[in-house]
C-alpha cells in the first residue's frame, strides 16, 4: 500500500485553491514582456502599498535576521485603539485566510457541519473539508447571500456559519439590518464568521458597526485584512476580532511567528496612513464607474459590486467565457475566471488605474468582436 493511501480521504480529495495568474507566468506562457502585462485578477490595490508602510518596512529590513514578536504586541495595541476592543480579543494571521483556517480547526471536526453561501469565497469549503466536517452550501439569491435560507439550512450538528460581506467574487452586500437580524437569530452555540476583507471599500452609509456587535454576540468572529485597501497583499497579514475566550483558543493553535516582522511593521504603519486609504477609496469609486459604464456600452450584464472588483457575464454558450479569458491573456490582460464558483459565464476584474481599466475595456471590446 502506498504511504499516501493512509491519508484521510477528505485531504486527498481537496482541490487546491487557484489564485489569480501571476504576471511572470503569463509572460513565460505568451512570450510577453512583464512590463506589457496588467494584472486585474486578484483584487490588489492598483496604487500599490501605503507609502508609510513601505518606508517602515524598508527601514526594518536590516533586522530581518531576528524573529518577529510572536505576540504582535504593538500591532494588537494599535488595532485595540483603532477598533475600541481589548488586545486579548485580537488574533493575527498570515492573511485573513489564516484566521479563517484557525477558526475552522477549533470548531469543526468529522461529523460537524458548517454553512456557507453559493458563490462565496472558495476558502470556506476548503477549510471545512480540511477539518473533515460537512459543508452545507446554500443557493445564492441574485448572486448574494440568502440569509433566511442560510438560517434554515443550519442543522443540529452545525458549528459554524461563514458570511462574506461584501462577498467575493460577486461583490454583493447584505444590508446592516438584515445582517444584524440574521446574527441575532443564530443559536449562540454556533460560531458566525463575518468576513469583512473589503470593508474599507464601503461608503460610510453601508458600513455595519459589526465590531460593536461583539459585545452582544459572543459567538461572532470578524475577520479583516491588510491585503486589500492597504496594499500589503505580499506580506500576508490579516486579523480576527472575537470574544476573548474564542481569541484565546485561536491563539493556542496559531503557529508561532505566523506573521512576519516586516508584515507587523508594515501593518502598524499602514493603520496611520489615512491619506492613502482615502485616495484608494476614491480611485476605486471612480474606476468602478468607469468599468460599469464600459460594460453598459458593450451590452454586458454585470453584478453591482461593493468591493474593489466586479464580475461580468459573457453571453452565449459557456464555452465563450474561456475564449474571452484566453483572448484577454494574449493581449496581456489578466482577469479571473469564475468556473470554480459555479459561475461559468462570468469573469471577475479588479478595479485598476484609469488607464488599466481603459485598456481592459478596449481589449474586451476587441475580443467580443472576434466572437461575433
Amino acid at each position: 500500500m502506498n504511504l499516501c493511501d493512509f491519508v484521510p480521504e477528505n485531504i486527498r480529495s481537496i482541490q487546491p485553491y487557484q489564485p489569480g495568474k501571476p504576471i511572470s507566468e503569463l509572460a513565460r506562457e505568451m512570450g510577453l514582456s512583464e512590463d506589457s502585462i496588467i494584472k486585474l485578477a486578484s483584487n490588489e490595490n492598483p496604487l500599490g502599498v501605503s507609502p508609510l508602510a513601505l518606508d517602515a518596512m524598508m527601514n526594518a529590513m536590516p533586522d530581518i535576521a531576528l524573529y518577529p514578536d510572536g505576540s504582535g504586541f504593538e500591532l494588537k495595541a494599535a488595532l485595540s485603539r483603532c477598533h475600541d476592543v481589548k488586545a486579548e480579543q485580537i488574533v493575527l494571521g498570515n492573511g485573513s485566510n489564516d484566521v479563517l483556517d484557525l477558526a475552522a480547526r477549533i470548531f469543526l471536526k468529522p461529523g460537524a457541519s458548517a454553512v456557507y453561501s453559493q458563490h462565496a469565497f472558495a476558502v470556506y469549503p476548503l477549510v471545512i473539508q480540511i477539518a473533515g466536517a460537512n459543508g452545507i452550501q446554500v443557493p445564492a439569491q441574485e448572486y448574494g447571500h440568502d440569509l433566511p435560507a442560510i438560517l434554515d439550512a443550519i442543522q443540529p450538528e452545525t458549528r459554524m456559519v461563514f458570511i462574506a460581506n461584501p462577498n467575493n467574487p460577486t461583490g454583493t452586500l447584505s444590508s446592516v439590518d438584515d445582517l444584524y437580524r440574521f446574527i441575532e437569530r443564530v443559536s449562540r452555540d454556533i460560531l458566525i464568521v463575518l468576513d469583512e476583507a473589503y470593508y474599507e471599500y464601503l461608503p460610510e452609509i453601508n458600513k455595519s458597526n459589526s465590531i460593536q456587535w461583539l459585545k452582544e454576540f459572543p459567538n461572532l468572529v470578524i475577520t479583516r485584512t491588510f491585503s486589500k485597501i492597504y496594499g500589503l497583499a505580499g506580506v500576508r497579514i490579516g486579523f480576527a476580532i472575537a470574544h476573548p475566550d474564542i481569541a484565546d483558543l485561536m491563539n493556542r493553535v496559531r503557529q508561532p511567528f505566523n506573521v512576519s516582522s516586516i508584515g507587523l511593521i508594515g501593518a502598524l504603519a499602514a493603520l496611520d496612513d489615512n491619506e492613502f486609504v482615502q485616495k484608494s477609496f476614491a480611485l476605486n469609486r471612480a474606476g468602478m464607474l468607469q468599468l460599469t459604464d464600459g460594460f453598459r456600452k458593450l451590452g454586458l450584464e454585470f453584478i453591482p459590486s461593493s468591493g474593489n472588483f466586479i464580475s461580468f457575464r459573457i453571453d452565449g454558450d459557456a464555452a465563450n467565457t474561456p475564449k474571452v479569458y484566453q483572448s484577454l491573456l494574449r493581449q496581456g490582460v489578466i482577469v479571473r475566471p469564475l468556473g470554480i464558483y459555479e459561475m461559468p459565464h462570468h469573469l471577475r476584474v479588479t478595479v485598476g488605474l484609469a488607464a488599466e481599466n481603459e485598456r481592459f475595456l478596449n481589449a474586451l471590446q476587441y475580443t467580443l468582436g472576434e466572437l461575433v
